[in-house]
């Protein structure tokens, strides 16, 4: 088990995080993690980060329910027991087709939404029972927090980030596995 130094920097305000984001990167510093209570706009492009690709796999999953969801109505309907309900005959899954339509819609908003969110947890690594992350529970309330890597040399680090308005400047100690 390492463990690695970080300046954390706390602000009190949205904006005056996003302007000193830009402001440490412009300084080419290299921001480790920013924690915030709810999403700033803006945030991932001033940190450089790159786009994601879920709406692609929202895409695959939604394909994935409207095969599943085709793949069971014609079985129960047209193979297993057809019936003939309300005089439509149901000898040909075509025949029926538009009163399938609300059943496909359904399963493919179902199994992408929810395989999404499975995709999302796995991917943020965000298991059950998992302990949180953030190194100061005020990061869940009204304080954002900037994690920069300590070096020794961080003298002007630490100005830019007093220009920056941070309301408290701290060197943190971080265990990593």
């Amino acid at each position: 088990m390492s463990s690695t130094k970080y300046i954390h920097a706390m602000y009190d305000d949205d904006d005056v995080l996003l302007e000193a984001v830009k402001k440490i990167k412009a300084e080419k510093y290299h921001i480790e993690e920013v924690y915030t209570p709810f999403p700033v706009h803006g945030l991932d492009k001033a940190l450089g980060l790159a786009g994601t690709r879920i709406s692609i796999a929202a895409f695959l999953y939604g394909l994935v329910g409207l095969t599943v969801a085709i793949l069971i109505m014609n079985y129960t309907m047209i193979t297993d027991w057809p019936q003939n309900i309300g005089g439509k005959p149901s000898f040909s899954y075509l025949d029926n087709m538009p009163a399938f339509v609300p059943i496909m819609f359904e399963l493919t908003v179902f199994f992408a939404a929810h395989l999404m969110v499975i995709t999302f947890y796995f991917r943020s690594k965000l298991w059950p029972f998992k302990k949180a992350e953030n190194p100061y529970p005020s990061t869940t309330d009204d304080k954002f927090l900037i994690e920069i890597p300590y070096s020794k040399e961080d003298a002007a680090l630490k100005k830019i980030l007093k220009e920056t308005k941070a309301i408290e400047i701290l060197t943190q100690e971080k265990k990593e596995s």
